[in-house]
């Protein structure tokens, strides 16, 4: 999405050069001053039309409930259809998780999931107890570390809370990559920049749900308003039962969570 004019002064690929040989100093944590803060207006938003979208007014959530994952790789397809996500890469993707009588675990995640399970592993040889499957995402988090170290603001987060990456500004460091501890980031082969999952952020702002939610068989992905006390996140979260975030000792505040989920996972 296209935001702002380019960098001033400065082509981005001139300003990467000059990062990697070291003569900007501490390129790793420098952040220009073009992030959230400039992107507060909701007209600076493609998409927002007739005041529809409230950008300053949204607290969305995530849930999803790993008991009612059955790794289908519905979520999977869907999400490489509404994006056309290159071969091998994933904004989105389900593990599989083996636990054996030993409490020895065995995790695999062929192709992402998008071919679903239905095969069990055959390369386990001591007797299966349990399995289990997870979906992965972009956690959205309030403290992101890709948008402390992006050198030129491609990565910000949205006034209504949203971790997006503008692929116009984008030059394709790596940086985030490196600094994301849910490894949701990949460089797109053909473009060159980097893309992750957006919890389909173009959707959401038309009133419609990320396609891995509308398609789920199950219900075991959700996502609503916070502010909505209707909604069906919002009851899950204010209501009994024990929500878990990823890594929770990184510091993040994701808000993607877990229902279900269990040590191995968290």
């Amino acid at each position: 999405m296209k935001i702002q004019d380019p960098l001033p002064d400065m082509k981005k690929r001139s300003f990467l050069k000059n990062v990697l040989n070291g003569t900007i100093a501490g390129s790793l944590y420098l952040v220009y001053p073009m992030g959230a803060d400039n992107f507060e207006m909701p007209e600076q938003i493609p998409g927002i039309e007739n005041g529809a979208y409230d950008i300053h007014a949204q607290e969305f959530a995530f849930i999803v409930d790993v008991t009612r994952c059955i790794g289908c790789g519905s979520c999977c397809v869907a999400d490489k259809r509404e994006y056309n996500v290159p071969d091998g890469n994933y904004r989105t993707w389900v593990e599989r998780y083996v636990k054996g009588f030993s409490d020895q675990i065995y995790v695999d995640c062929p192709n992402g999931g998008l071919d679903g399970y239905q095969t069990p592993r055959s390369d386990i040889k001591e007797a299966v107890r349990d399995t289990f499957f997870v979906p992965k995402l972009c956690n959205m988090c309030k403290e992101a570390p890709c948008v402390q170290v992006c050198p030129v603001g491609a990565t910000f987060i949205s006034p209504d809370g949203f971790v997006l990456v503008d692929d116009k500004r984008c030059v394709g460091c790596a940086y985030c990559i490196q600094a994301c501890p849910y490894s949701v980031r990949f460089i797109n082969p053909a473009t060159r920049v980097v893309e992750k999952c957006t919890w389909c952020y173009h959707r959401i702002r038309k009133g419609l749900l990320p396609a891995c939610v509308e398609v789920c068989p199950t219900g075991a992905r959700k996502f609503g308003s916070l502010k909505d006390e209707t909604s069906e996140v919002y009851k899950i979260l204010k209501g009994p039962g024990v929500l878990t975030v990823l890594r929770k000792e990184m510091g993040t505040w994701p808000a993607l969570y877990y229902k279900g989920a269990r040590r191995e996972v968290i």
